[in-house]
């Protein structure tokens, strides 16, 4: 029996395993690509290792990848078929429960699992890095806080991984709306580990919801070298990137990202890079800019996927390449093929049924009437769940182009009072955002009021013309 740098003990693990494990878990924790090659060594050093076949079961499912969670699934039956549990700690039979409920589609469950290692063995940083995802994925901002926060007291600063947990905790900050706390935790992560991608994530957030983007265009221009590449978040962090080009009306900036890291002829075709491609093409398609052909490739490559109903968020992408291609019946398709999937269910809980009918669903079909003009449709789809969205994952950044979907929707449709609605609720939070005042200067135009719409325009250009320029990518 290995035990880890925490003193947890690691049944059927040799000291060959353990060092491997180590050097996966380092890996996660920076995003890095190597961490599925350590994973399978200790795999292979020690077959029966509980932690080293959890940690695999992990990775198999942390990409929403439904193909790799089908492998994960297979290979951890056969682990547990050849391995007798009788003898493990109770630490690793929780893990064994919480990456078994996952397996079988019950991410709330493993979240829960989680949560109880992380009381019950607060330093065990694979329950806390695969839980964190699990409330993200989840869209539980309260548990993104909480469940790092409540293990902090019991890590000693000096341990290497508590920078990482500090990344994890400035994030969940962020999404429970404590921006300035947020950025200062995100900050000291990051001071601690320069490549710390999740760290440099949590404040680039934190910079968004408060609307400075010309924070966060200086923030990551003084730190590409440390985000930009060799780890699976650099796309995300490009995405983020051109979300604050968008701010300062520099949208040929934002698609010479989008060709740069995006989606390109050399992407691998991944569902988390597909859905920053689409959210980055769908606000510009809501602000009615040309995106060239950009559409037509990324609805082949979301068509090519085949995806079944694993995770409705990725759907949601999905069909915002279908309409943004003009490839309406595709997104139909999709639409009766999920609720087809929710009839027929039968069985055990899959967290995903739920996240489908209760948000999935009304936003898919909000989008397909947007795309078909049915703008007034669209709002009657969104303003009974907009509060709800968090249900099917995601970060608040990342669901604002649905929120702006309703905005847009809304002014199309004329519906003049939920517009202003919208628009008073979005400056009150981000008085700083050239997008809310130029849609601002659009309902005045509406409402036959120039002397408003002007105002609202000059100050969406004061805001814009403050962020820095970058010459390139």
């Amino acid at each position: 029996m290995g035990t880890d740098r925490h003193a947890q003990a690691m049944t059927y693990t040799d000291a060959d395993a353990v060092r491997h494990y180590e050097k996966a878990l380092d890996h996660l924790l920076f995003f890095r690509e190597e961490v599925g090659e350590e994973a399978g060594a200790a795999v292979r050093a020690s077959p029966r290792s509980v932690m080293a076949n959890v940690l695999t079961a992990y990775l198999g499912l942390l990409g929403t990848e439904e193909n790799d969670a089908a492998g994960a699934r297979e290979s951890f039956g056969g682990f547990l078929r050849d391995t007798d549990l009788a003898g493990v700690t109770p630490r690793e039979r929780m893990h064994v429960a919480a990456a078994s409920s996952w397996l079988a589609g019950d991410l709330h469950r493993a979240g829960r699992v989680l949560g109880e290692i992380g009381v019950a063995h607060p330093r065990d940083a694979l329950a806390l890095a695969v839980g964190h995802q699990i409330d993200f994925f989840t869209g539980s901002a309260e548990l993104l806080r909480d469940r790092v926060g409540g293990t902090l007291s019991a890590w000693d600063e000096d341990d290497p991984h508590y920078g990482h947990l500090l990344g994890m905790y400035a994030f969940g900050l962020e999404e429970a709306g404590h921006y300035g706390r947020s950025e200062e935790v995100g900050l000291e992560a990051v001071e601690r580990n320069a490549r710390d991608v999740w760290g440099i994530h949590a404040v680039v957030h934190s910079y968004e919801m408060q609307g400075r983007f010309a924070d966060g265009i200086r923030y990551l221009d003084d730190r590409t070298g440390d985000w930009s590449e060799g780890n699976y978040l650099r796309v995300h962090n490009w995405w983020h990137y051109a979300l604050y080009l968008l701010e300062t009306g520099r949208t040929d900036r934002a698609l010479e990202i989008h060709d740069a890291a995006l989606h390109h002829e050399g992407s691998a075709g991944l569902a988390m890079e597909l859905l920053d491609a689409s959210a980055l093409l769908w606000r510009l398609h809501l602000a009615d800019a040309g995106t060239g052909g950009r559409w037509a490739a990324l609805a082949d490559a979301w068509a090519g996927r085949r995806d079944g109903a694993y995770y409705v968020f990725n759907d949601v992408h999905a069909v915002m390449a279908y309409v943004g291609a003009d490839r309406l019946p595709d997104a139909e398709r999709l639409v009766r093929d999920r609720e087809a999937w929710l009839r027929s269910r039968t069985g055990p809980e899959v967290s995903n049924a739920a996240m489908t009918a209760e948000a999935g669903l009304p936003v898919i079909r909000a989008l397909l009437a947007y795309g078909r003009g049915r703008y007034g449709e669209a709002v009657d789809l969104l303003l009974p769940v907009r509060y709800r969205l968090h249900t099917f994952g995601g970060s608040h950044a990342q669901r604002d182009a649905v929120q702006r979907t309703l905005l847009e929707a809304a002014l199309r449709a004329d519906r003049a009072g939920v517009a202003r609605t919208l628009l008073s609720e979005r400056t009150g939070l981000r008085p700083v955002s050239p997008y809310n005042w130029r849609a601002h200067a659009r309902l005045a135009d509406r409402l036959g009021d120039p002397d408003r719409a002007a105002a609202a325009r000059r100050r969406a250009a004061a805001q814009a013309s403050a962020a820095p320029g970058r010459s390139g990518s």
